[in-house]
């Protein structure tokens, strides 16, 4: 386990610790008034585990911990799935390649296909969260798509820092802390990797919002959702987002935004 995975994990866990609610744990207050949180003392005690032990792993200390215990103690801490899963990959034991590989530019020509094929809006999204190809009815929604170099041509780069795509986003604050939760559950076990850190040093230095929603380390899995967008020639248009993941493509995710029930049509028809 890298050294930031390990800073990581241990603030992962002071985190989710400071939170809990002591009365809905059968534990009453600390002194007079503090309701919130759990000592050490009391996870270690709960997950079976050594305080001396416990304190290391939130310290980041070089120690290994097991599935059986990571699990135990998101029990005690009552992690949801999604975080439950980032604790996991933290930890090691994530089913995702850890290699810091290079980022994926552009889609596979199959991939690109299907997205053309498309009548609705739809793009391809890289580990890294690049966008690595795109359909027609995506540019004609988004049509900044084309300008932007492969640099930054990144959803969460975007997000924080194209003030058209702000705009377009009446949703915009509810919108970018889903995905800043969503892009910490995918990318624990390649926290520390060199394109992973350089993006986040580059959004925190360019986005005070991105910053502050990072430090809150929300964790979130991805789930469909309605999504709204404020087009400057069609108004205002309704989409249903979905994600797929190809079988034989599976660090791509394609995201999808089906008509609910029929925002864009005439854009998805337009001439080039």
């Amino acid at each position: 386990m890298s050294d930031e995975r390990r800073r990581e994990l241990g603030q992962f866990l002071r985190d989710r610790r400071g939170n809990l609610v002591r009365a809905e744990l059968g534990l009453p207050p600390i002194g007079r008034s503090r309701t919130l949180g759990l000592r050490r003392e009391e996870v270690a005690s709960f997950a079976a585990v050594s305080v001396t032990w416990y304190t290391w792993l939130e310290q980041g200390r070089e120690i290994n911990a097991s599935r059986q215990v990571l699990e135990a103690i998101a029990r005690v801490l009552q992690l949801t799935a999604a975080e439950n899963s980032y604790l996991l990959a933290l930890g090691g034991y994530a089913p995702v390649p850890v290699a810091d590989v290079a980022p994926l530019e552009e889609a596979p020509a199959h991939v690109q296909r299907l997205l053309d094929s498309l009548d609705f809006p739809a793009f391809a999204v890289a580990p890294d969260w690049g966008i690595a190809g795109w359909n027609r009815a995506y540019a004609g929604l988004y049509s900044r798509i084309s300008e932007v170099g492969p640099a930054e041509r990144n959803l969460l780069w975007l997000i924080f820092t194209d003030p058209h795509l702000r705009d377009m986003l009446p949703d915009w604050e509810e919108t970018s802390r889903h995905f800043v939760a969503e892009f910490r559950a995918e990318a624990g076990a390649r926290l520390g990797s060199a394109a992973h850190t350089a993006l986040i040093s580059r959004l925190t230095a360019a986005s005070p919002e991105f910053a502050r929603l990072w430090a809150d380390r929300g964790v979130e899995r991805f789930a469909s959702r309605q999504r709204v967008f404020l087009h400057p020639d069609a108004g205002k248009l309704v989409y249903e987002q979905h994600r797929l993941v190809p079988s034989d493509a599976p660090e791509l995710h394609l995201v999808m935004y089906a008509p609910a029930p029929e925002p864009l049509n005439r854009l998805a028809a337009a001439p080039a």
